[in-house]
Formats: structure tokens, sequence, C-alpha cells
């Protein structure tokens, strides 16, 4: 007696595709959405990454105008610079950052960290039922994870972008209050130029860092627990 597969044994045999990978400008759309719908939020977040990566980029600016002057072997210009509050030895041939201005540095970078990551976290918190919509339709972990990583990169980039050139802009215009034009002629635009975008890499890379953990949580939710979430 011939046995016939069952029609359930023929079903086992045949792959299944279930999983629905969305191309990654799908993905950069829908973060650029969502920032469009939660702007004045998106601002707020993304201000304490431009003050700090402007702080950032008026030091470095600065230390570059200061090198620039020295360069010149100008006993006149590094007596400028020493009036000015720079601390020159004799025998210095740059001018680098004090320790008082690299703990300031770090610290805005320490508190613009805290403040992204305390943001994100109340972002996610705010997006509960949307998150677990996603994860109902079919949405991986790492979509979710894609998307926050996505929208950081981008409010990371203009933060900091805006953040650095404001920052070298102000260090400009303080270097020309105090010595005049002769920063124009001493200053090398690729020093600065190779200062703005430095900052602009450090605000991006901190952005990222502050949405990575609220982020694994958005990813890491459970549908129906976010589903049942009260907004």
């Amino acid at each position: 007696m011939n046995s016939r597969p069952s029609h359930s044994t023929e079903k086992q045999n045949i792959p299944v595709r279930r999983l629905v990978v969305l191309p990654f400008r799908k993905s950069l759309e829908i973060s650029f959405q969502s920032i469009r719908v939660r702007f004045f939020r998106s601002v707020i977040t993304t201000m304490s990454l431009v003050l700090a990566v402007s702080f950032l980029s008026f030091i470095r600016v600065g230390n570059d105008i200061a090198n620039g002057f020295l360069a010149a072997e100008d006993p006149g210009l590094r007596q400028a610079l020493i009036r000015s509050g720079y601390d020159l030895a004799p025998e210095d041939t740059r001018a680098d950052t004090s320790p008082k201005q690299r703990w300031l540095v770090f610290l805005s970078l320490l508190v613009c960290v805290v403040g992204i990551i305390n943001a994100q976290l109340m972002a996610v918190t705010e997006r509960f039922r949307e998150i677990g919509t996603m994860k109902c339709l079919g949405a991986l972990d790492r979509f979710v994870l894609r998307l926050f990583l996505l929208e950081a990169g981008m409010q990371g980039l203009a933060g900091a972008g805006i953040g650095a050139l404001a920052g070298g802009i102000f260090a400009l215009i303080n270097s020309l209050i105090r010595f005049g034009s002769v920063t124009l002629t001493h200053m090398s635009a690729g020093d600065f130029f190779a200062s703005v975008l430095l900052s602009t890499g450090v605000g991006c890379l901190l952005s990222l860092i502050g949405v990575l953990y609220p982020a694994m949580v958005a990813a890491r939710m459970q549908p129906v627990e976010a589903m049942r979430a009260e907004q």
C-alpha cells in the first residue's frame, strides 16, 4: 500500500520566509520622519551636544591660532599671547591645552552624554506603543536598534556640525578682538577645518554612545509589554 506524504509534512519541507528586511534607505526615511514629528524635542536634546562641541571647537581653534602666532617666531606675538592668559615657557613652541581646560572640556562632554541618555530614555518611554506596534508587525530587535541609532546619528551630525562651526567662528572673533587682523595672517585654514571636523566627529560619537543603552532597551522590549504600557 503506497503511502503519500500528508499535507502537513509537505508544509514542513517548504522553507518559510517570515523575515521581511527593509532596505537601509527605508530605515533612514522612517528615522527622518520620526525626527520631524518630534522636532522640538529633538532640538532640545541636541542643544546640550551643540554647546559641548562648541566649547571643544572653541578651545581647539584658539590653540591653533596661538600655535600660528608661535610659528611666526615674533616676540611681540608671544608676549601678546602671554598677556592674554597663555602659560608659555621661553622654550615652548606650541600652545597646549591647560589641565583646567581639559577638565572643563571633559566635564562638558560628560554632562552632554548623560543628558542624551536621559532624553533618549524618556523618548523610549513615550514611544512604547510605537515600538510595540512595530514588534507586532514583525520588526526585529536589530531593526528597532537601527532606527534609534540612525536618529541619534542624524541629530548628532547636525548638532555637532553646528556646534563645531559656531565654536570655531567664535574663537576667530575672540582672537580678532584681542589681537586684531594679525589673526587672519597667521591662522591656517587647514588647521581650522581640521579642528572643526575633529570636533564634529567627537560630537557624533558622543551622540551614538548616549543613545546606545536606550536603543538596546527599546530593541529588547516585548511587544505585549509595550502595547499594554500607559501613555
